[in-house]
């Protein structure tokens, strides 16, 4: 099948970028490249930026100030040449046409498009193909607005909230067609609020605060940010306020016969748990990327940029 021919170079480039909406800056020279074959999870709280960015990327806004380049050109070339397509949150959906006449109508705006019918087996929707639209669930448009956007056959993939209302299969499934179409090169930046999917399937996390980066890297290396590992055991009887003094401990959870230590020496804290007490079934875990997601959205911590 015929492709438009992809430029060299980063795949979006954000230099210095400001956005701002009357007195309120969304953005605050937001500094970030993206490389192609890349799958970048772009996360961060309510109101951080995310979507304004997602915005900026796809030509939808333009910034206050810096630039925005979508594989060397502005995002809106880039769009026309159907080198980018993105997965929305919602709206974009005729409820009165079926899931196959809505396909087949977009893939007319296509030139390099593949066919309407592999779109839907690709986004897991050939079995419904006849189904009106205002008859699907949730989940089910989410996975459509993926159809749809598969038809350009796009080198970027933008993805905001993708398995929003999908179920626990069908965001699976989801995740294992964008790991097929990536096995290919394309690029997909996607905003999410599920961490387990940044953690399992992004190449790199890139977390953003108030407008402003905070972090940078592999998620092993995000995850790393929140300092720390913890310590969980079967201890029935554990005293919390015993526990919380020993060295290395900085908190304790207790539920039932267990106890979460969470410490900044789990080596210390696991050898005073098999010498001193009578913890058993011990296990020591890495913090989670949820841990390094509060600590860098929620105070004043600034993380290490890659």
């Amino acid at each position: 099948m015929e492709t438009a021919a992809v430029p060299a170079g980063q795949a979006i480039c954000l230099s210095g970028v400001r956005k701002r909406f009357g007195a309120v800056e969304a953005l605050r020279g937001i500094d970030l490249a993206v490389h192609p074959g890349e799958i970048v999870a772009y996360l961060g709280p309510n109101g951080a930026g995310k979507t304004t960015t997602v915005d900026l990327v796809l030509g939808l806004s333009r910034p206050s100030a810096g630039s925005v380049e979508v594989f060397g050109m502005a995002p809106e070339q880039a769009v026309r040449k159907g080198l980018v397509a993105a997965v929305m949150q919602n709206g974009g959906l005729l409820k009165d046409l079926t899931v196959l006449e809505t396909v087949r109508y977009v893939a007319t705006l296509y030139p390099y498009g593949g066919g309407a019918e592999a779109a839907l087996e690709r986004a897991g929707l050939a079995g419904i193909a006849n189904r009106m639209v205002g008859k699907c669930s949730g989940g089910e448009q989410q996975r459509l607005r993926f159809a749809m956007a598969l038809l350009a056959d796009p080198d970027l993939l933008v993805l905001d909230e993708p398995t929003q209302a999908m179920d626990v299969e069908g965001r699976r499934d989801f995740w294992a067609a964008i790991r097929q179409d990536t096995a290919s090169g394309r690029t997909i930046l996607f905003a999410t609020h599920y961490l387990d999917e940044a953690d399992s399937y992004a190449d790199r996390v890139v977390l953003i605060r108030q407008g402003e980066l905070v972090a940078d890297g592999t998620p092993a290396q995000v995850k790393a940010l929140a300092a720390g590992r913890t310590v969980r055991a079967t201890l029935p009887g554990a005293d919390a306020t015993a526990l919380r003094r020993v060295p290395g401990v900085d908190d304790v959870e207790i539920r039932g016969e267990t106890v979460l230590l969470h410490c900044s020496d789990s080596d210390a804290v696991a050898r005073h748990l098999l010498t001193e007490t009578a913890a058993h079934d011990l296990e020591v875990t890495t913090r989670a990327l949820e841990d390094a997601f509060l600590a860098l959205t929620a105070d004043d911590r600034v993380g290490v940029s890659r």
